[in-house]
């Protein structure tokens, strides 16, 4: 029989010296490396921080990389970006209608669905469409857009018809930075009559001599020696004037008008969270002979314009580059003010009620004269207004207030009174399945008068059939 060894030791053999060593060797290097990468990580938010190469370089390259991570994944899904929205309501269309007290005509709209622009009577029916996807206007030889993001994504943001039922129409980019890209012409049956590629976005209008005037706006990446307060990488505006054939005219960056006027302490009063985007302009208006009468603070020819993040509306004299006049007042996030015939200013007040139950929303008309507040639609409790971002308004010739809700997709006439004669809904649903269905937002809306475009073009059906033939 077998003996067993008293002497076998099942445990593992000691370590050696050498052993013992590596181990402790590995241990020691690891450390090192974290030490290290730790030593670079402040060393290089030091740089940051004191502007000191490579500082900056190592900020742009993290803004990028993070734009470019963002733009592959958070915005991957259409539904998750700022053009769809949860309904808000299960109504489609147009859900009120009273035609003795609605102002006449057609209402123009652009929405987040795709890049399209839609003529549509007071009962909801379709009577024209305008549709071009950025994707087959887009050249990248005269872009500076080099990854656009897909058509799922570029939508309308404005759009204005012409009498023989051309369309002007700027494309935006939810998801990208910078997200303007570009405008085009159209005809009747969408076909590209001209295009350009500056980074426009937001807003843009048309002079009484064809000259279209239109935002656009791109990186600035050097640290601002004045305005410390500002971001070294930020969005800065400026305004592209154009030819009525879309060729560039002439360039004014908006920044540099506010600075060099007697209201460049407004860059004072960027916050924090605008730093990397100052003025955010979102409109611009052409002041014309009828409207300079009543308004003492801008002459025919000059420009008025938004900028968000000052809280600001001014007048831009597009001669001398520089802002002639400025106001801020009881508004937040405030979008297109328009001069009314009595010299008042209307606009769409963003935040104006974010302290109430529902509403967080209100549209203002003041006298800059005296900043008082003149008249104030706030939407009711069974009506709540609310578009944090985005949003417009136009004073109809009967009174009345066409208001486009943007984040509900929704637009409503409104009496003086506040009173809705006039409601229609977005009616496209859609979205991932399993979830509340979501909407399409409305960027854009304007009343039109049909004897300012040539009449036979709504006697037919032949649009709608030519378009029809020519998109297939």
């Amino acid at each position: 029989m077998e003996r067993e060894d008293q002497n076998t030791d099942s445990s593992p053999p000691a370590k050696t010296g050498t052993e013992h060593h590596t181990v402790i060797d590995r241990i020691f290097g690891w450390a090192a490396l974290a030490g290290g990468l730790a030593l670079a990580f402040i060393a290089g938010s030091c740089l940051t921080a004191a502007d000191t190469f490579p500082g900056k370089q190592i900020a742009n390259a993290y803004q990028g990389g993070k734009a470019l991570y963002e733009q592959a994944t958070r915005y991957a899904d259409v539904f998750k970006t700022d053009l769809w929205y949860e309904a808000r309501t299960a109504e489609r269309g147009v859900v009120a209608n009273q035609p003795d007290r609605i102002a006449p005509g057609v209402t123009l709209y652009t929405s987040g669905e795709e890049a399209k622009a839609v003529l549509l009577g007071a009962d909801g029916e379709v009577l024209h469409e305008w549709h071009r996807p950025f994707s087959t206007v887009w050249d990248p030889a005269r872009s500076s857009i080099k990854q656009p993001q897909p058509d799922s994504h570029v939508y309308f943001r404005k759009a204005k018809m012409f009498p023989n039922g051309d369309l002007l129409a700027i494309y935006e980019g939810s998801g990208d930075t910078p997200y303007g890209y570009g405008m085009v012409k159209l005809d009747w049956n969408s076909n590209v009559l001209w295009s350009f590629f500056g980074r426009t976005h937001h807003d843009f209008d048309v002079g009484p001599d064809g000259r279209i005037y239109v935002l656009t706006h791109g990186f600035e990446t050097k640290k601002d020696p004045y305005f410390t307060n500002l971001a070294a990488t930020r969005l800065l505006d400026s305004l592209a004037i154009l030819s009525p054939d879309g060729a560039l005219l002439d360039t004014i960056p908006l920044f540099d008008a506010v600075v060099n006027s007697r209201y460049k302490q407004l860059i004072h009063t960027v916050s924090k969270y605008a730093v990397a985007d100052p003025l955010h302009a979102n409109d611009v208006d052409v002041i014309t002979p009828e409207m300079a009468k009543n308004f003492p603070f801008g002459e025919p020819g000059q420009l008025l314009v938004s900028f968000r993040e000052l809280g600001a509306v001014g007048v831009l004299d597009p001669k001398t580059k520089t802002m002639v006049w400025a106001t801020r007042g009881p508004w937040l996030g405030q979008h297109d003010p328009d001069i009314l015939p009595n010299g008042h200013i209307l606009l769409f007040d963003n935040y104006g009620q974010f302290g109430t139950p529902k509403s967080t929303t209100r549209i203002l008309e003041f006298d800059p004269a005296t900043m008082e507040i003149v008249w104030q639609y706030g939407g009711t409790a069974d009506h709540p207004l609310g578009s944090l971002i985005r949003g417009s308004q136009e004073r109809l010739e009967n009174g009345n207030t066409l208001i486009t809700e943007s984040s509900a997709g929704r637009i409503l006439e409104v009496t003086p009174e506040g009173r809705i004669v006039w409601e229609y809904v977005v009616p496209v649903r859609d979205g991932p399945a399993g979830q509340p269905p979501k909407l399409p937002i409305t960027c854009w809306a304007q009343r039109l008068d049909p004897s300012s475009f040539d009449p036979k073009l709504l006697t037919t059906e032949l649009s709608q059939v030519e378009h029809k033939e020519e998109t297939q």
